[in-house]
């Protein structure tokens, strides 16, 4: 699917300047077509391991569509000069996509995750949106050896929206299988399946209205604080580089 949506990019990452309702509107077009989108929500976390890893930076810039999911990329892209419309946050794009479901009896797929979560997130799903068929589950615990008959199963029944949840680590999968899936709408979805299942609490809105979500997590999982050692590094990065955070290449 080409790129025909407003860009800015972050150190060489293209996000979208659309706001959740112009993506919610401009995604609903390509799955109602049948064209591919691979979507990734992505947050400061996820630009450093890009500036760090030329190979998941590759991966990010083969994705149809870059959502600003974090707090931090709305900062930056505004201190850099080219704002982006708002934070459109993956747990809410699912939402908002399984309600367009609702009316037009669009099918999903729930894949990642443990045993547990993905059943309960499954069956909730299930109960908030009757229209949708949830088609499929499976949990996220599989290797390579598997893929092919994951990738068979998923692509045999035909959903309309694929929801990931095996980490950022993992998206390699979704542009690796893309094209055998057929799905014509793949996202990957952090943490939203555990807030779903009720193993996880969303944070309050008082912590989203004042960008402190990551805060909120961290002490639901203490086990985080390594991965959100990127929060202040970023912070500093884009303080530093003012000049050139939405220059279209990446600095080193």
């Amino acid at each position: 699917m080409s790129k025909q949506h407003p860009t800015v990019p972050i150190f060489g990452i293209p996000f979208s300047k659309m706001s959740m309702d112009e993506t919610v509107r401009y995604l609903t077009t390509a799955i109602e077509e049948g064209r591919q989108t691979h979507i990734i929500t992505a947050n400061p976390i996820m630009i450093m391991a890009a500036l760090d890893n030329p190979a998941f930076a590759d991966i990010m810039n083969k994705a149809d569509l870059i959502v600003p999911d974090g707090a931090g990329v709305v900062w930056a892209a505004k201190y850099g000069g080219n704002p982006v419309a708002e934070r459109v946050t993956g747990f809410d794009l699912m939402h908002r996509l399984l309600e367009q479901g609702e009316k037009r009896r669009w099918k999903a797929y729930l894949l990642g995750t443990s045993q547990e979560i993905i059943e309960a997130a499954a069956e909730k799903l299930q109960l908030q949106y009757p229209q949708v068929r949830i088609v499929g589950y499976r949990n996220g615990f599989f290797g390579p050896d598997d893929d092919a008959e994951i990738v068979d199963e998923i692509a045999s029944l035909q959903p309309h929206l694929l929801f990931v949840a095996r980490g950022m680590e993992k998206e390699a999968w979704n542009v690796q299988y893309k094209e055998k899936l057929g799905v014509p709408f793949i996202m990957g979805v952090g943490g939203s399946f555990d807030v779903v299942s009720g193993k996880l609490k969303r944070a309050p809105m008082v912590y989203q209205k004042l960008r402190l979500e990551w805060l909120y997590r961290l002490l639901q999982e203490p086990t985080r604080y390594k991965r959100m050692l990127a929060l202040p590094k970023f912070v500093v990065k884009v303080i530093r580089n003012k000049e050139n955070v939405t220059k279209s290449r990446p600095i080193g």
